[in-house]
């Protein structure tokens, strides 16, 4: 196992105990030497050294009866004189961003002991995850309600776009629409950008707390809405800047709690949209019926306030607040190539993501179906989606998050060149559609975010996950409303959106799989990761 996996926050393959005691004696050896060369002067003063997450060596003073000289050995060799893989310096220069920052705070602190004790006692807690237990559990849970209430309204855009171009926006064209619920998700993963690092300085309380309060008031307003500027502006930035308020921290909180079984943990807290986008559509297009637009609204609001405060409640994160973390955004990180290629993959995937999600009931509407039966292809297709979510993060725990996430977005493209193209016509081929596609999305969305903390160390995973997808979020702004100008362009056929879709995904393919090529080279192209 080379250094990078060691330092990782993502899952990664279980490689045998030798390899894992041989890399980190080279780790250690190589900070050793690093030490001793800024401190060649004897010492009159023992040290002890601890290991940080980062696999730094931070050296504690402590008074001493005799002097104590460090031997160093030299870079690239461990203590029985093997020499470094070429994996491993290159897995060194992909984190030379954040090993330069390391090494500036490590300088400045030798000499404050203190400093030192309490870095010392912060890395302890990201050294150890506890994989599980009440606490631990408790967080999935709460991540689990606060993510029906966000990503659950998410999955529910299509229910509103057939709607209101049925209804109260029926002079407007399906892309002018499609720009509500574009900038919805826009801002849902754009917002990222800041929210990321605030959770990294102070925690997820008070985030969830105003998320909560933003969604459940966009919803609450857009009952009244009746013009186009009145839905973009409850809906699509109040509602779309409380989802982001509610799901990043969220999924960061998990990132606290579970190193080898994260992949699994995420996977079943991302299932909580899946199930919102089953219950909600159903609820909404019963209640449309029932006690009309107005109404219905506004118990949907009610029930993302209530799943909310459950959110509220157990989300927790563990590690000490990093006090010193920037709340700007740092795209800097870009400069890593398999960190940008991934981004790219992830920005390509969610372009394509978000067109059948949104246009599935409005193409079923195009092809002469009845109204209920297309309002009732969106809960079809996240009822694949939760299976989509679950699973398959067992999986990436074994094989990896790269290869699970890239076997999902294959599983998409033949979804839509192999079923919705040639059978979306047919009663049966669309629901085979709906269910195959929801169950490779599903997949994509809960391990998407895994594959970014893949790239980098625990307690940086704010910042990448942020910095990913600020560049994401544009492709969600695009997607529908260049979604809705090829269907009014090709007069109304869906086509060519559909085979556009699948060319994308073709994109996001080739991106996902150079960026594990970068990393590991062509030998290692079949490797877990």
């Amino acid at each position: 196992m080379d250094i990078h996996q060691l330092n990782s926050p993502a899952i990664h393959h279980v490689d045998n105990g030798d390899d894992e005691d041989e890399d980190e004696d080279d780790d250690h050896h190589h900070h050793v030497a690093r030490y001793d060369a800024h401190s060649a002067a004897p010492s009159t003063m023992t040290t002890t050294s601890s290991v940080m997450a980062d696999g730094s060596v931070a050296i504690l003073p402590h008074a001493a009866s005799a002097p104590t000289t460090v031997a160093a050995s030299a870079p690239g060799d461990d203590s029985s004189g093997k020499k470094k893989t070429e994996d491993e310096d290159d897995d060194e220069d992909d984190d030379d961003d954040d090993d330069d920052d390391d090494d500036g705070e490590e300088e400045k602190g030798q000499g404050d002991g203190s400093a030192l004790e309490k870095r010392a006692s912060s890395a302890s807690y990201e050294e150890t995850y506890p994989e599980g237990g009440l606490r631990a559990w408790l967080v999935v849970l709460g991540s689990w309600f606060a993510m029906v209430s966000s990503m659950g309204l998410m999955n529910t855009v299509g229910i509103f776009q057939a709607y209101t171009l049925r209804h109260q926006l029926r002079h407007h064209s399906e892309g002018t629409v499609g720009w509500i619920f574009s900038t919805y998700t826009f801002l849902s993963f754009f917002c990222g950008v800041y929210i990321g690092p605030v959770f990294d300085k102070y925690g997820p309380r008070w985030l969830v707390v105003a998320g909560c309060a933003s969604t459940f008031t966009g919803v609450l307003l857009m009952s009244f809405c009746r013009e186009l500027w009145q839905f973009v502006l409850s809906f699509g930035l109040l509602a779309g800047f409380g989802t982001s308020l509610l799901f990043t921290p969220c999924i960061a909180a998990i990132g606290h709690w579970f190193r080898h079984r994260r992949g699994f943990a995420t996977g079943m807290a991302s299932t909580a949209g899946g199930i919102g986008g089953i219950v909600f559509p159903l609820m909404l297009t019963s209640l449309f019926d029932s006690v009309g637009y107005a109404w219905a609204t506004r118990c949907l609001a009610f029930t993302c306030l209530a799943c909310g405060l459950v959110g509220v409640l157990l989300v927790r994160s563990r590690l000490p607040p990093a006090r010193d973390a920037t709340a700007h955004p740092d795209l800097r990180i870009l400069r890593q190539v398999p960190f940008t290629l991934t981004t790219v993959a992830i920005f390509l995937l969610e372009f394509s993501l978000f067109i059948p999600l949104t246009f599935i009931s409005t193409y079923a509407l195009h092809m002469g179906f009845d109204q209920s039966f297309a309002f009732h292809l969106l809960p079809i297709m996240n009822a694949g989606s939760v299976v989509g979510r679950a699973l398959p993060g067992y999986y990436a725990d074994v094989v990896g998050p790269i290869n699970t996430c890239l076997a999902s977005v294959l599983l998409s493209l033949v979804a839509c060149i192999c079923v919705w193209l040639p059978l979306g016509h047919t009663a049966g081929g669309i629901i085979v559609f709906s269910l195959l596609f929801g169950f490779a999305s599903g997949t994509s969305i809960a391990i998407a975010p895994v594959c970014i903390g893949r790239m980098c160390k625990t307690r940086n995973y704010g910042r990448y996950y942020a910095s990913a997808y600020t560049v994401v979020s544009f492709a969600c702004l695009l997607g529908v409303p260049i979604g809705g100008s090829i269907v009014r362009a090709s007069k109304g056929s869906y086509t060519s959106l559909i085979v556009l879709t699948g060319a994308v995904y073709v994109g996001s393919a080739v991106c996902m799989l150079g960026a594990k090529v970068w990393h590991l080279g062509w030998k290692r192209w079949l490797a877990v990761y």
